[in-house]
């Protein structure tokens, strides 16, 4: 305590001695000083220094935070002394924070504000990371001391979060192929540096085809497409050198809309067309060769460790548990959700004939006539919802819900006082209403744009953990609505509106976590996405439609016939969504149990799998192979994508538990229990013991049923 008083005043008077010319020397060390490993500052005990990023300055930033952390972890490996849990485990909970910081700038870089310059710099990065990587999984010194760390902890228990930690720890190491021999080691160790690089390249390919491919189309051709789509159009047409034009882009939050509402059916075709070609154009951004790879390479990486298939290696430490599991769940549901596609397209098709079209359903019409079929049977309009969904209000609907279950409070920060990278990022305090106690804080990236990838997402820049002193958390949002022009509303549709309390499920996990170790921040892939699909459920509550969904030019509430209405069709259009998805999910579990020797045709494999499980002509994938982000940019979702359904049999039992209760989905009890059990521990309880904990009992698919309104047996 003595020296951190004494210090900066010993500091100040060696400064003030110093010649001018050192003092110039000084500031040009400051000048070149690399920004990504300077430890943040400021309030909130230091934010990312996102206003000062320099592109130049990340490679060597990378490199030498990793070299920073592996001389962390050699010292801990070298240790002479009795491995400990203290000296071990929480040594290395404790390293490497310098990298921690590098990698939130990374993840910027790469998620929100991509560009070729840095996708060079990610692409020679790749295999030195996955070097860095190895070189911890692989240090046998270390693995020797966590393995006895391990070993004391079965004979004598630790404590319940340091038990946890230390079997994490110790599964992860095996898993990643401590326990080879060393051949088979360096042979691992190749195979990660190679998908490493696939990874890469897989994901630059599917941005490089979002952003290559535009169509422009004329007035004339916008017959039947909404004006506020008409505005952003034009505003894309404009930033893409189509003056005069309007265009949709290559990305989902402007496709969708556009398939929706279209009434060109050829114009509909194109730009379908595009969107599912993506990273299969047969050129330089084809994916088709790289997901081969990234498959016969997996599949031999898990055999050195004497797995049959890459899905049963990956799924042992996943509520599924293995790939039987996953499939079984599946293919409970499959038959049904085709059996309401079949139905769908009837009514589609009906309503084409009477509308004087005698067509057939193709994939570019599904979207559009689901519409017409929505408007007629329940005599809903989307268009019409869209007006009370107001973004600013959905922020603050969610605001709501957070206060009323978690107790926390939203507040913006003075406008300047935390760095942005990106203007439209906005940034807000979250409190304990009660304590006034800082929780953390909250970035919302809410817009599409050319370098930011597809999709909505959650992510933190800092979660709190006790042992690094429970610092304020960092939590992001990330969107992709349609920007619209100068001075006009963002109005989204009510799936957008449910996504974005789906991501703010997310942040809700990581600003409620309430463990003691980093590691037990993580989460299981299966599990994590239950929080957040549970809470889209309260979009539909009557004091969040009450409140907040009012008309974008009255301000009136949105009226009871319309909420009555989309009560009612609740249930429309799950052919569509379920099937959709699930051929995803289980061509994603085929690709991984099957031999790689055997997929000759990724195009062709994907085909006959399709045909097998009886994959209707109508509709696509949700993810075709070749875009197939979750599983092939990575190994997050890789034989993971069933999870959501995994996850979705959770929220709907969940659900019905706020429902049975006496104050409803605002009850405090429950969402006392919420917290408490589901939300606070993160990883540092198993899942199922956590949901049992919660409920009272384990989860069944009954509920998944009902909500989905397909038949229960």
């Amino acid at each position: 305590m003595k020296n951190k008083l004494i210090l900066p005043i010993i500091v100040a008077v060696l400064i003030s001695c110093k010649t001018d010319k050192t003092e110039e020397n000084m500031q040009e060390e400051e000048k070149t000083e690399n920004v990504f490993l300077t430890e943040w500052k400021g309030e909130y005990n230091g934010v990312p220094a996102f206003d000062k990023m320099e592109l130049s300055q990340l490679k060597p930033a990378i490199q030498k935070a990793m070299e920073n952390h592996l001389e962390e972890i050699d010292r801990i490996a070298n240790l002479e002394s009795e491995p400990t849990f203290e000296n071990t485990i929480v040594a290395m909970e404790k390293a490497g924070k310098d990298l921690d910081r590098v990698f939130t700038y990374y993840g910027i870089y790469s998620s929100n504000i991509s560009s070729e310059e840095f996708r060079e710099i990610q692409q020679e990065l790749a295999p030195e990371i996955s070097n860095y990587r190895s070189q911890i999984s692989q240090n046998e010194k270390l693995f020797q001391r966590i393995k006895s760390v391990y070993d004391k902890s079965q004979e004598e228990k630790l404590s319940p979060q340091q038990q946890r930690v230390i079997e994490l720890v110790y599964k992860n190491f095996e898993m990643d192929g401590a326990n080879l021999n060393e051949e088979d080691k360096k042979r691992y160790a190749e195979i990660e540096k190679q998908l490493s690089e696939l990874y890469t390249q897989f994901s630059s390919n599917v941005l490089a085809d979002e952003e290559g491919y535009v169509t422009f189309f004329s007035e004339e051709e916008a017959e039947g497409l909404p004006e506020s789509y008409l505005k952003s159009a034009k505003v894309a047409a404009k930033e893409n050198g189509g003056e005069k034009m309007y265009a949709v882009t290559n990305t989902r939050s402007s496709m969708d809309p556009f398939l929706t509402y279209a009434d060109n059916r050829e114009l509909r075709k194109e730009v379908w067309q595009k969107y599912y070609a993506r990273g299969n154009n047969g050129d330089e951004y084809d994916n088709n060769k790289i997901i081969k790879k990234i498959l016969k390479l997996r599949d031999e990486r898990v055999a050195l460790m004497g797995y049959e298939n890459y899905a049963q290696w990956r799924l042992q430490d996943r509520m599924a548990k293995n790939p039987e599991n996953a499939m079984d769940l599946m293919m409970k549901v499959w038959p049904a959700a085709l059996a309401r596609v079949e139905e769908e397209v009837s009514e589609m098709e009906t309503l084409a004939k009477n509308e004087g079209e005698n067509i057939t359903i193709e994939p570019w019409d599904y979207r559009y006539y689901m519409e017409k079929v929505r408007q007629e049977k329940y005599d809903l309009d989307s268009e019409e919802v869209k007006q009370y969904l107001e973004l600013n209000n959905l922020r603050k609907a969610i605001f709501y819900v957070a206060g009323e279950l978690f107790n926390y409070e939203f507040n913006p920060v003075a406008e300047g006082s935390v760095p942005v990278f990106h203007e439209d990022v906005k940034v807000w305090e979250v409190k304990d209403k009660d304590s006034g106690e800082l929780v953390g804080l909250w970035y919302l990236d809410p817009y599409a744009r050319k370098g930011k990838r597809s999709g909505a997402w959650a992510t933190t820049y800092r979660s709190r953990t006790a042992l690094n002193g429970n610092q304020p958390v960092l939590a992001s949002n990330n969107s992709n609505f349609v920007e619209p022009a100068a001075g006009e509303p963002t109005l989204v549709s009510w799936d957008d509106a449910e996504t974005f309390f789906h991501e703010f499920g997310h942040a809700l996990h990581f600003l409620s976590a309430d463990v003691k170790y980093p590691t037990l921040n993580g989460g299981v892939r299966d599990y994590t996405e239950f929080q957040s699909q549970l809470l889209e459920r309260w979009l539909s509550t009557d004091v969040v439609i009450n409140k907040f969904l009012k008309h974008y030019k009255t301000g009136e509430p949105m009226p009871a016939e319309l909420v009555a209405k989309i009560k009612k069709a609740s249930t429309f259009n799950q052919g569509f969504a379920t099937t959709e998805y699930l051929a995803s999910a289980l061509m994603d579990m085929k690709f991984h149990t099957t031999d790689p020797a055997e997929i000759t045709d990724i195009q062709e494999f994907e085909k006959q799998q399709l045909d097998a499980l009886g994959m209707p002509k109508e509709l696509p994938m949700r993810h075709r192979s070749t875009q197939f982000g979750h599983v092939f940019s990575g190994e997050g979702y890789a034989t993971g994508y069933y999870g959501y359904l995994w996850a979705d049999v959770l929220t709907s039992d969940a659900a019905e538990a706020f429902a049975e209760a006496p104050g409803g989905f605002y009850d405090k009890e429950t969402a006392h229990k919420l917290k408490r059990f589901l939300f606070a521990p993160r990883n540092a309880v198993d899942p199922a013991e956590a949901y049992r904990q919660f409920r009272g009992r384990d989860a069944n698919i009954d509920a998944l049923m009902r909500d989905r309104g397909f038949p229960v047996k």
